[in-house]
C-alpha cells in the first residue's frame, strides 16, 4: 500500500473534569463511548487506521489513554473522575506536545484534538504541568503553539458562553474551531456531542480527499473555502466552455429563467447561488465559484472541501469575499433569488 492511501488519524478527547461537570459526569461517559464507537465504525467504512488517545483535566491534567487502537478502546467509565478547577491552557498545552512525539513514520499522519470545557481557565499557572507559572506566559505559549502547528494538526475547543468563546479566541484557537454548548443539561452534552461527531465526518471523509488538517472544523459552509484549501482537496478548474453565468434580476423558478435566456433545462445541470443556510441532501452536487476569476470547480470533493457527509447535511453561505457556493438543483421550480448568479452547465 503506497504512503499516500496509508491513512493514520490520531483523534485526542480533552476532557474537563472539574467539579462543576459532576453532574454530567455519567453523560461525559456516555458521549465519549459514542464518539469512540463512531470513530471506530467509520475507520473501518473508510479504510483509515484511528488511533484514541483521552485527557481529563482538574487541578492537573491527566492521560487516561494513549494512543490506543479505537477497535481495542475501553470504556471511559474508570477512567473519568470529577473534582477540582479548571486547568484548561495546561491541559492544552499537554496534550499537544504529547501527542507531537507521537511516531509519524510510514503512511499520512494526522491529528485532530477536541477540548470540552464547561468553564473558564481559573488554575493552570498552579499546574504541575504547566511550563509557566505567569498566567499572560502561559496564554502566549498556547497562543504560539496553535500558530505554529504544522498543516495536518486540528485542535478544537468546546465552550459554555460566548465568553468561553472570546477567550478561546485569544488563546489562539480558530474562531471556526470553537463551538458553543449548553453546559447546563444532559441534552446539551448530548447535542455537542453530535457537533463533535459531525466535525469528525467532516474530518475523516476530508482525508480521503487529501485534507489533512482544517482551521474550520466546525463550519459547514463558505468561510471553509480558500486557495490552499481547494488545492488540498485536489480540485481542478472546469473548462470555461463547459459552463454559463447567468445574472439572476427576479425572483423565478430555475426552469423558466434557463429557458428564457435561451436553454434547454437539463435537470440537473443548473445550480443556484447559496444565499441562506438551508438542508441538502447527499446526492447533490455542489460546485465553487472563484469570484475574481469566474472560475468554478465541482466534484466530489467539492462536498468534502464543505465538510458535507453522504448523508442530509445543513450547509451555510457565510461571508466569503473570494469564493461563492452553488448547489445543484433536481427541482424545475425551485423559486431563484434575485441579485444572485445561475450557473449552468452546458
Amino acid at each position: 500500500m503506497s504512503r499516500s492511501q496509508n491513512y493514520i488519524n490520531h483523534v485526542a478527547l480533552v476532557l474537563d473534569a472539574s467539579s462543576s461537570m459532576r453532574r454530567l459526569s455519567h453523560k461525559v461517559v456516555e458521549v465519549a463511548d459514542q464518539q469512540i464507537a463512531y470513530l471506530a465504525r467509520r475507520s473501518q467504512e473508510l479504510d483509515q487506521e484511528t488511533r484514541v488517545t483521552v485527557y481529563v483535566f482538574a487541578d492537573q491534567v491527566e492521560c487516561v489513554i494513549y494512543d490506543k487502537d479505537v477497535l481495542r478502546m475501553p470504556s471511559l467509565k474508570q477512567m473519568y473522575r470529577v473534582g477540582g478547577m479548571t486547568a484548561l491552557l495546561a491541559a492544552t498545552l499537554k496534550s499537544q506536545r504529547e501527542l507531537a512525539q507521537t511516531a509519524q513514520l510510514y503512511g499520512d499522519h494526522s491529528f485532530l484534538t477536541f477540548v470540552l470545557t464547561d468553564g473558564q481557565e481559573n488554575v493552570s499557572h498552579r499546574c504541575p504541568d504547566a511550563p509557566a507559572r505567569d498566567p499572560r506566559a502561559l496564554v502566549e505559549a498556547v497562543s504560539r503553539m496553535i500558530e505554529t502547528q504544522a498543516d495536518n494538526w486540528t485542535l478544537a475547543v468546546l465552550v459554555p458562553d460566548q465568553m468561553g468563546k472570546r477567550e478561546a479566541m485569544q488563546y489562539g484557537f480558530p474562531k471556526d474551531n470553537i463551538a458553543i454548548w449548553d453546559a447546563t443539561s444532559t441534552q446539551g452534552l448530548e447535542e455537542a456531542g453530535q457537533v463533535i461527531q459531525e466535525a469528525t465526518e467532516k474530518f475523516m471523509v476530508g482525508r480521503t480527499k487529501g485534507i489533512r488538517g482544517s482551521r474550520a472544523v466546525f463550519s459547514t459552509g463558505g468561510d471553509a473555502v480558500n486557495k490552499d484549501t481547494i488545492k488540498a482537496a485536489g480540485l481542478t478548474p472546469v473548462e470555461s466552455s463547459k459552463y454559463q453565468l447567468i445574472d439572476v434580476t427576479r425572483d423565478v423558478a430555475i426552469r423558466d429563467w434557463v429557458v428564457e435566456r435561451g436553454h434547454t433545462y437539463r435537470t440537473g445541470g443548473a445550480f443556484y447561488q447559496l444565499s441562506k443556510s438551508e438542508k441538502v441532501q447527499p446526492k447533490k452536487q455542489i460546485s465553487v465559484l472563484e469570484k475574481k476569476t469566474d472560475r468554478v470547480y465541482t466534484g466530489p470533493e467539492a462536498r468534502a472541501l464543505l465538510g458535507l457527509p453522504d448523508v442530509e447535511a445543513r450547509i451555510k453561505p457565510d461571508h466569503n469575499d473570494e469564493f461563492t457556493i452553488f448547489v445543484q438543483s433536481t427541482s424545475v421550480n425551485r423559486k431563484l433569488v434575485p441579485n444572485t448568479r445561475l450557473l449552468l452547465m452546458l
